[in-house]
């Protein structure tokens, strides 16, 4: 199902820019009984996006009314908003473009992460690394080719997810998930002040860890890092938590962090 401006309907202008340019933003949320979960952190981030995005103002209380009566649809399932500029004229400029365009759509949800939770997932290096671009770095922008990419190339593979580097060699995130791995007592993450998506779940989790004592290490390094790992986990707001069996030719055994993350920071 689509709604596009609070009207359910799948068709989009061919001069949206969305279409012309990837100009705009979107999130990816939960739904669950027939709710939006966590609605306020998705609207905040889309809030940051379309401000770092400079675009026009978007009318927020439209949008999370068009959210909370997408939710009502479904008892579970997958609510993605997509913000563009709107539509404008051929160029580059944006000046002509005053109405952003909100699009909703409300698809199932991966059955498959439950069997993930339960079994561990594989990763795999991808061949893709992910451009710096501090201008860009954090948000979920719609220019997603890279993502297209790593995805394609891991289908050739019969690993579960993509670890992906940037064009320094540094590890950012995987496909369409953040990362986390455990020495002893010690949690880190990629920074991704250069690159990669800076997601809810993410955010939760430093939070999460910080009021429990439990503070991450936002760090740059190489993926020879995970090597001497104790524990390796994926996040996003979906998942909302993976353990990770394997990452390359390393096993991890242990799920420590899983089931602490899995106790309190995981509500839904």
């Amino acid at each position: 199902m689509f709604w596009i401006n609070g009207v359910e309907q799948n068709f989009i202008s061919a001069s949206d820019r969305a279409v012309q340019f990837g100009d705009g933003c979107f999130t990816t949320a939960r739904v669950a009984g027939g709710r939006v979960v966590w609605l306020d952190a998705h609207i905040q981030r889309l809030q940051q996006a379309t401000k770092r995005l400079l675009m026009s103002a978007v009318n927020w209380d439209a949008l999370t009314n068009e959210m909370v009566e997408a939710a009502n649809h479904t008892k579970d399932g997958v609510l993605k908003v997509i913000i563009s500029r709107g539509i404008g004229g051929r160029g580059y400029s944006a000046p002509v473009c005053q109405h952003p365009t909100r699009v909703i759509s409300l698809s199932d949800y991966p059955a498959h992460y439950h069997s993930w939770r339960d079994r561990g997932i594989s990763l795999a290096l991808s061949p893709v690394p992910l451009a710096r671009s501090p201008l860009l770095a954090g948000i979920k922008h719609l220019n997603r080719l890279e993502q297209v990419l790593i995805r394609m190339h891991l289908e050739q593979t019969e690993a579960d997810e993509a670890l992906v580097l940037d064009t320094e060699g540094m590890l950012v995130e995987c496909c369409a998930a953040n990362l986390f791995w455990r020495k002893k007592d010690k949690i880190f993450t990629p920074d991704l002040s250069q690159s990669g998506v800076d997601g809810i779940m993410r955010q939760r989790i430093i939070s999460c860890l910080a009021r429990h004592g439990w503070p991450v290490a936002i760090v740059a390094q190489p993926l020879s890092v995970l090597a001497d790992a104790d524990e390796v986990i994926l996040c996003n707001a979906l998942m909302p938590l993976l353990p990770v069996k394997s990452a390359e030719t390393w096993v991890y055994n242990s799920r420590q962090l899983f089931d602490f993350l899995n106790l309190h920071c995981c509500d839904v």
